[in-house]
C-alpha cells in the first residue's frame, strides 16, 4: 500500500495458487497472467528470449505473445533491438508499462473483490 491507502503499481503479483484473472479485452484481445508475467520477466531481463528461459517458455512462443500484444495496442508495448556484435535487446515502451501497471491493478481488485466466495469454495475442496 502507498501512502494514500492504495495498492502500489509495483506490488508483486499474486501467488500461482490463487485464482487467476484473465481478461478479454475486446474479441481477440486479451491480458491474463501468462503475458503479464512475460512483460514483467522481460522488463528484468531486457531480452524476450531471457524472459522466455526465465519462464520455461520457448523463445517462438514468447516472440508471439510479444507480438500479439503489440499488434492489439495502438502503440506497441515492447520495442525490441536487433542482435548483432552488441547484442539484441528488448524493453517496455511507456504504453507497456501502463498497461501492466493497469492490468495489475485490476487483478488486485478482482482478487480482494472475490475473496470471501473464494474462500468458501476451498473450504469444499477436497484434502
Amino acid at each position: 500500500m502507498n501512502e494514500n491507502g492504495t495498492a502500489d503499481d509495483k506490488a508483486p503479483p499474486p501467488p500461482a495458487d490463487t485464482a487467476r484473472v484473465r481478461l478479454q479485452i475486446k474479441q481477440g484481445t486479451a491480458l491474463g497472467p501468462g503475458k503479464a508475467a512475460l512483460l514483467e520477466a522481460l522488463e528484468r531481463t531486457g531480452s524476450i528470449s531471457a524472459a522466455g528461459r526465465a519462464l520455461d517458455m520457448s523463445y517462438r512462443r514468447a516472440w508471439l505473445l510479444i507480438h500479439s500484444v503489440n499488434q492489439a495496442y495502438k502503440e506497441p508495448l515492447v520495442e525490441a533491438s536487433k542482435g548483432g556484435a552488441g547484442g539484441g535487446g528488448a524493453q517496455l515502451t511507456p504504453l507497456g508499462r501502463e498497461v501492466l501497471s493497469i492490468y495489475r491493478r485490476m487483478e488486485r481488485k478482482a482478487l480482494r473483490a472475490i475473496q470471501p466466495d473464494l474462500d468458501v469454495l476451498q473450504k469444499l475442496l477436497r484434502e
